[in-house]
């Protein structure tokens, strides 16, 4: 149930889900799609703990969408732990945030995030933005693994 994700989506705003997960199944790239709501959830299922105990540790996900602010374990500490991980650093991760300050953008980047975007108000644009994010990460850039 768990194994063959291509896109691990951790978000916490319902609203913000819902928005995201519209615009990657209008590009076609849902298929293959797993949501956790939070930081602590996002770890377990990597690492296979929890409830994804039973999940293939060999079976990472191509792309990780990770919302920057979130209850429990930030995305910020989720992406220190992949990247300092030698096994995940590979993974492609995609920070999503409402918020656009300056030293969040430079710790996610400093950290080894791909990719920080500011989740546009204007739906219309933020489809697009996601519809290229899908497109980029999982059709034109090559992974080492």
């Amino acid at each position: 149930m768990y194994n063959n994700v291509e896109i691990l989506f951790v978000e916490d705003s319902a609203d913000d889900a819902v928005l995201t997960i519209r615009a990657l199944k209008k590009s076609g790239f849902t298929h293959k799609l797993h949501h956790v709501t939070d930081g602590a959830l996002a770890l377990d299922f990597i690492y296979c703990r929890g409830v994804y105990a039973d999940r293939d540790k060999k079976d990472y996900p191509k792309l990780i969408l990770l919302d920057v602010k979130m209850p429990k374990v930030s995305g910020i500490q989720v992406l220190e732990a992949l990247k300092s991980d030698p096994a995940l650093r590979s993974i492609p991760v995609v920070m999503l945030t409402s918020s656009n300050e300056g030293p969040d953008i430079e710790k996610c980047f400093a950290l080894g995030a791909n990719s920080y975007i500011v989740k546009p108000v204007d739906s219309d644009n933020f489809y697009q933005a996601i519809k290229e994010i899908g497109l980029y990460w999982m059709i034109l850039n090559q992974q080492s693994h």
